[in-house]
């Protein structure tokens, strides 16, 4: 790979799993991505995390240097993998689990399948598992249209066509990007679309560079359709497992200021299920908080892992 990878690969049985981990200190604070987004969705955060105590960063299996994991990748197996990468690397917990959109699933989940493990939560506009158990017409528009841009990519990128895009956009030729994203797609990829890939444009150059390789994988193509295709079981499993709120766990919920008016009484709902909880916003920002207002998440992060610490929860 033209871009080595800055942690270690660790196996967990089936593949290996790229983790990175910084800094020094307990609980460790182990971050995951949103749907479409991997260790370098953090490159704003995990550097000052790592100033206070341990911060590991990993891809999910088919995401950013991790090999293909089995299918389906549905959150409750990736919450599993995730454990398991933690354990063979030898990164003691209990553990302050920060979550994003779809990783919000994950950490959830992980949270209740080991609770003597889960030092703190910190859930960033957390994916609503109410909202994608049972999805409403215009839902199951998005996931099939989901499925379909993967199957379009994964198609591109066995044809080295996804390395073409990839370097028109290196090159700031966005036209002519879009123009050839547009042929492959039958149609083109829309806005919202795009956001699921996050706005790459907030991240430094370094991280840039070995992003736009990672999508030209077809790995990555084939991950991100199986989770997008399994949404609804993803949801069905917290909802569940994740039965008896968090007792008293340390848990903030970040929402960021331009969020619909559901969006915040289900985030502010989700933080009063702790005694201990407390709902964030995130001023200035969008759906990508870790990008648009870093401080906000750094801060939010800071706050639990000092409960976590005074409660001595490790």
């Amino acid at each position: 790979m033209r871009y080595p990878p800055p942690g270690r690969l660790v196996d967990v049985g089936t593949h290996h799993l790229h983790l990175r981990c910084s800094g020094a200190g307990q609980p460790a604070v182990v971050f995951d991505s949103a749907l479409g987004g991997s260790s370098l969705s953090w490159t704003l955060v995990d550097p000052a995390v790592a100033a206070l105590t341990r911060a590991c960063v990993y891809d999910r299996a088919g995401f950013g240097w991790s090999e293909a994991g089995p299918l389906p990748r549905t959150a409750g197996r990736i919450a599993d993998e995730l454990e398991e990468l933690l354990r063979s690397a030898a990164v003691p917990g209990p553990y302050v689990l920060v979550g994003h959109s779809y990783g919000g699933l994950v950490m959830r989940l992980f949270a209740s399948r080991h609770p003597t493990r889960t030092a703190g939560l910190v859930l960033i506009e957390p994916a609503i598992p109410e909202e994608w158990a049972n999805p409403s017409d215009e839902q199951r528009v998005l996931i099939a249209r989901g499925m379909q841009l993967c199957e379009y990519g994964a198609w591109a990128a066995q044809r080295g066509l996804a390395r073409l895009v990839s370097a028109l956009v290196s090159l700031g030729t966005l036209g002519a990007a879009r123009a050839l994203v547009a042929a492959i797609t039958r149609g083109g990829v829309g806005r919202q679309e795009e956001a699921i890939l996050a706005p790459i444009w907030k991240l430094p150059p370094d991280a840039r560079r070995p992003l736009r390789q990672m999508w030209t994988q077809r790995r990555f193509f084939d991950a991100l359709g199986s989770q997008i295709e399994t949404i609804s079981e993803s949801a069905r499993q917290l909802m569940d497992e994740a039965t008896g709120g968090y007792d008293g766990l340390p848990l903030a919920v970040v929402t960021s200021d331009t969020a619909s008016e559901h969006r915040h009484q289900a985030d502010s709902a989700l933080a009063r299920s702790s005694s201990r909880g407390r709902h964030v916003i995130a001023p200035l920002s969008g759906h990508w908080i870790p990008l648009d207002a870093p401080q906000t998440v750094i801060d939010t992060i800071g706050a639990v892992v000092h409960e976590a610490r005074r409660l001595r929860r490790f």
